[in-house]
């Protein structure tokens, strides 16, 4: 004799609509808020010059960056004193008219940018150039 009737359990209903709708707002909320500016790998504090040029006058030169601390940057790629000295020898023999510019920060060692200008010497690079900011007025 049974005298109480069990009731069959339906499994919890997940409303999917609902939950991408809310999924959908944190998307948009983390897309307006993300900072899209891009940060420079290095931070340098370029030297003032009354003679700076807004524009480079040069097509695409090789750019090093000599930082105060830490390795050069050929381009965005960090490298040794070594590999750069091979990576100019490589650009020059594919174009002997290419151009080097040196982004140098005003602490970075004078003995740093001597090295670098040595190695376009030894490579045959005749054009060499620096990045320096206007002076303020």
């Amino acid at each position: 004799m049974q005298f109480i009737t069990r009731k069959k359990k339906s499994p919890p209903a997940v409303i999917i609509v609902s939950m991408i709708d809310v999924l959908l707002v944190v998307l948009i909320f983390l897309m307006v808020t993300t900072n899209f500016k891009q940060q420079p790998a290095v931070k340098l504090a370029l030297p003032e010059s009354k003679q700076s040029k807004a524009g480079s006058s040069e097509n695409n030169p090789l750019v090093i960056t000599v930082s105060k601390q830490g390795p050069f940057y050929l381009q965005k790629d960090p490298v040794s004193f070594e590999r750069l000295q091979e990576r100019l020898m490589d650009e020059s023999r594919k174009n002997p008219d290419v151009t080097l510019a040196i982004r140098a920060d005003t602490e970075a060692a004078f003995g740093q940018v001597i090295k670098v200008m040595d190695a376009a010497k030894a490579a045959n690079i005749k054009v060499v150039s620096a990045y320096t900011k206007g002076a303020a007025k």
